[in-house]
């Protein structure tokens, strides 16, 4: 971990990408696609589309291109906005049921008048390739192999990967949403040499919130608030991974402000640090989910 010391020159912080972590990752999955397709299995990632957002068709765009590259058969369903909730459920309980699909995705979000949590309730749970069934968030907090949220398992291999020591250290998460925050205090607090950290959740509600952020080891922003990370909350060399993202239009609005990095002694570039590892583990999850289901 870069040191702590009080440092009274400014400096730039090492940048932790995400991309190399995904390469590694993505090198995995295609090795066990492969041997599933030498089995006769060809692995299919499942997507469901409800709308015509710009953004979220480019997701799975993404998401479809990766998977060809892969080796991953991409079945696709897109409902138009005004769909039901009990065509939304339709075709979900037609992909369970299809033994060549073995995982599921329903893109996030989906018109107002749908309810996507009862959407994802709806999805087997062995088929759960973002990992939040209700049934794999208990997994993981019991300590139980299963689907991790795609983002956190993202974080823990990002600090990972760049040789992070995490075990023993304070941990500091702003934001203690379903899909990130709280399932990460989970993860990032569990026995592995990867993590067996301190860590704290900290969220807006409380006032004096920076006052936890600023003795962090390892800050992670995770509140989908736009810049609210500045450098005054920030402990000097301390690491700094920026999680919370939201959007205008297509240009992406990070919770940590850009001038992190001189106070940071290693941080996440604004563009290509937690992103490309979310989107690497959605895959192992979905290469895991094959593996399972053929035994």
């Amino acid at each position: 971990m870069p040191s702590t010391d009080e440092q009274t020159t400014p400096h730039t912080a090492t940048m932790l990408p995400g991309q190399p972590v995904a390469d590694a990752v993505l090198a995995d999955v295609a090795e066990r696609v492969a041997v599933l397709r030498a089995a006769g299995v060809v692995p299919a990632l499942a997507t469901v589309l409800v709308g015509d957002d710009d953004a979220s068709a480019g997701y799975i765009g993404i998401k479809q291109r990766q998977a060809a590259q892969l080796g991953f058969a991409s079945p696709h369903r897109h409902l138009p906005a005004d769909a039901t909730q009990e065509q939304l459920h339709e075709v979900i309980a037609a992909f369970n049921a299809d033994p060549a699909v073995h995982g599921i995705l329903v893109q996030y979000p989906v018109p107002d008048h749908l309810d996507y949590d009862a959407a994802l309730q709806r999805i087997d749970p062995d088929k759960d390739v973002d990992g939040m069934h209700p049934l794999n968030l208990g997994r993981l907090a019991l300590g139980l192999p299963g689907p991790v949220p795609c983002t956190p398992a993202g974080i823990e291999a990002l600090l990972a990967h760049h040789g992070i020591p995490v075990s023993g250290r304070e941990v500091v998460i702003l934001g203690r949403g379903a899909t990130l925050g709280r399932p990460l205090a989970t993860l990032l607090a569990q026995k592995r040499p990867t993590a067996n950290a301190a860590v704290t959740v900290v969220h807006t509600g409380v006032a004096d919130w920076p006052r936890y952020t600023r003795r962090a080891d390892i800050l992670i922003a995770a509140a989908g608030v736009p810049g609210i990370i500045q450098p005054e909350h920030v402990k000097t060399g301390a690491v700094v991974i920026g999680g919370g993202v939201r959007y205008a239009g297509r240009r992406l609005l990070p919770d940590v402000d850009e001038a992190c990095a001189e106070v940071a002694g290693a941080i996440t570039p604004r563009v290509g640090g937690v992103g490309p590892t979310t989107v690497a583990m959605l895959f192992r999850n979905a290469v895991a989910a094959a593996e399972r289901q053929v035994g």
